[in-house]
């Protein structure tokens, strides 16, 4: 079944280390348009700020990071990697921190935090990263 999909492997140094650094924001403020991961971001802008922190430019756009490195099937998912949610209309975008969880953020009343990736269904999953 599709929620016993977590990962085939650990992930690699990088991107447990994204997953890892990104992790350490959870509790802070969720706040459109935001890009501070201690004052407070929105979902793309969390993503954005985690990634300029590895060299990786990212846009500050859930729609327009699904467009940024590699797809991977959901199967070959790894930490670091990029979720994304809403079908034809990506909505919101997290990153994968392994065990079937994502770190987000995710709205202004939880905040940045973590929760399942199966929270809502996933459709598409992005490697920016180089592993």
């Amino acid at each position: 079944s599709v929620s016993q999909v977590v990962g085939t492997s650990a992930g690699s140094a990088s991107g447990r280390a994204a997953a890892n650094f990104a992790s350490q924001f959870v509790g802070n403020p969720y706040k459109w348009g935001g890009t501070s991961l201690t004052k407070g971001a929105d979902c793309s802008g969390f993503t954005m700020s985690v990634f300029k922190n590895y060299g990786v430019s990212l846009p500050h756009s859930s729609r327009a990071q699904a467009n940024c490195g590699t797809r991977i099937d959901l199967s070959e998912i790894q930490p670091g990697d990029l979720v994304f949610y809403g079908g034809k209309s990506i909505h919101h975008v997290a990153m994968y921190i392994g065990n079937g969880q994502v770190v987000h953020a995710w709205n202004s009343k939880a905040g940045i935090t973590t929760t399942s990736m199966y929270y809502n269904t996933p459709t598409r999953v992005m490697r920016v990263l180089d592993i």
